[in-house]
């Protein structure tokens, strides 16, 4: 890899020529493959003995690979049982898992593809809520569909920028901010973060920073953290921000727990250093992120926004809604504990929000909501169709619905939304398709057939299939 000679100028009179020298032999090397397992689906599993590394040291779920495997082709990754993840965005666990010590509610500001999102589901303690946001419409639709393969029930999926929560007059106890930035952190992955580097893109890349965390502090309660993240390594867009919400919005730095092995570079700008931390390529096992942990002053208090026209926007939302009544108690019962839930039906969906933070969800109606809670079903008139999420969610009911075990191959064709054959021992009517005791999807049995109910967007898209290949996960 050729660095562009603005940048090698620029990087080694930040680093020093020692640092510089092992990060640039890194850029040389394949990046280390990881994944993180998900607490509750890899449950009974374990990383296949051909692919096992070690493990990520900052992140107990966590696991290096030997080499890189045709995810793909995996169905234990459509079903959300591990995500493909670099190691050093992990760190965001380890930080959960330091600070929030009791259910709180956060909000993930920038949050797609959703690798962050749903490290940071699986570090918080138990009744915490998240949102989940992305302003770019594509990409909230990647976020979208990895958070319904997550399958976590307490979360809320928008498309919105920061001044929008804002308005909504919601308020967080923890609010990550992994804002848009210069890449250098990337450059093995992206090439086309190389060529669009420049000095001028950094400075730019500054203010839009501090723009964003300006626009969503007011929505960080008193007393709360913010987790302040990027993909870059220099320090304008780095400790320079970080002074700047020290300076600015009075902003109180944090440490959080390491270890020397391992290699976490510290401070590379303030005489006086501060807690931050720096994953370098060849000095860190990972690709390139910068990460600091902040809290807000318990004194600083700025004042809500007008609650008038919030309340006019939340009544306005409600008459989109039917009441629980006009659900059937039978869709009710797709779900593990029904009576947790507040049922809506909007237009021809139903959805399922947990009742402790219904009020929440009310106040969230004026932002952009693409998903929230669970999303039960779809009424079709004369029947309603279980929602393709639904039998990724872990508050589905096992059980409720006949389940037919597929081997690989089976389940390769059903994630190509291929026709799927079923023995006649089973009933008429909706299936769930799993793969080693992991829910897949549905599909409809009509006698002769089975209609296959996996979402067009989702499925394998690849003409090839490989005639071997390797599990990432083995049954213990």
């Amino acid at each position: 890899m050729q660095l562009p000679e603005e940048f090698t100028t620029y990087t080694r009179q930040m680093m020093g020529d020692s640092l510089f020298a092992r990060y640039a032999a890194g850029m040389l090397q394949p990046p280390p493959v990881s994944i993180r397992l998900h607490p509750q689906k890899s449950r009974g599993h374990e990383v296949g003995s051909s692919l096992a590394g070690e493990d990520v040291p900052w992140c107990h779920l966590g696991h290096y690979l030997s080499h890189r495997p045709n995810f793909t082709f995996d169905p234990l990754l459509h079903a959300g049982a591990y995500y493909v993840q670099d190691a050093a965005s992990m760190f965001i666990d380890k930080v959960i898992r330091q600070h929030v010590t009791q259910p709180v509610v956060m909000l993930d500001l920038c949050a797609a593809p959703g690798g962050k999102t749903t490290a940071a589901l699986s570090a918080l303690p138990d009744g915490s809520m998240l949102f989940a946001n992305e302003p770019i419409p594509s990409r909230a639709r990647i976020l979208l569909e990895n958070i319904q393969k997550y399958g976590h029930q307490d979360v809320v999926v928008t498309n919105n920028y920061a001044p929008d929560y804002v308005r909504s007059g919601l308020r967080f106890d923890v609010i990550l901010a992994d804002v848009p930035c210069s890449g250098e952190g990337m450059f093995r992955k992206d090439e086309g973060a190389i060529t669009e580097w420049s000095v001028h893109n950094v400075a730019h890349c500054q203010q839009l920073q501090r723009q964003i965390v300006e626009d969503i502090w007011s929505c960080l309660r008193p007393g709360g953290l913010l987790i302040y993240s990027t993909c870059t390594l220099n320090t304008r867009e780095n400790e320079e921000n970080v002074q700047w919400m020290m300076t600015t919005l009075g902003a109180e730095p944090l440490a959080v727990d390491t270890d020397e092995q391992w290699h976490i570079t510290g401070d590379l700008y303030c005489r006086e250093p501060l807690p931050v931390y720096r994953f370098i390529p060849g000095i860190t096992k990972g690709e390139g992120l910068f990460m600091a942990v902040l809290r807000k002053s318990p004194e600083d208090d700025a004042p809500d926004q007008s609650s008038q026209k919030m309340t006019k926007r939340r009544e306005s939302a409600r008459r989109h809604e039917k009441p629980t009544g006009s659900i059937p108690p039978d869709i009710m019962s797709w779900l593990a504990e029904p009576t947790s839930y507040t049922f809506k039906k909007q237009g021809d969906t139903i959805i399922a929000i947990p009742r402790r933070w219904e009020p929440l969800y009310e106040q969230a109606h004026q932002l952009r909501i693409m998903h929230a809670g669970i999303t039960v079903a779809t009424d079709k008139g004369r029947q309603f169709i279980p929602h393709p999420s639904l039998a990724l969610s872990l508050g589905l009911r096992r059980g409720v619905f006949d389940e037919v075990a597929l081997t690989k191959p089976e389940a390769i064709t059903y994630l190509r939304r291929e026709p799927i054959a079923v023995g006649s021992n089973h009933p008429r009517g909706h299936l769930l398709f799993t793969y080693h005791d992991i829910p897949l999807g549905f599909a409809k049995n009509v006698g002769q057939r089975a209609n296959n109910l996996y979402p067009q967007e989702w499925k394998i898209k690849s003409s090839h299939i490989p005639e071997e290949d390797e599990e990432i996960l083995i049954k213990l």
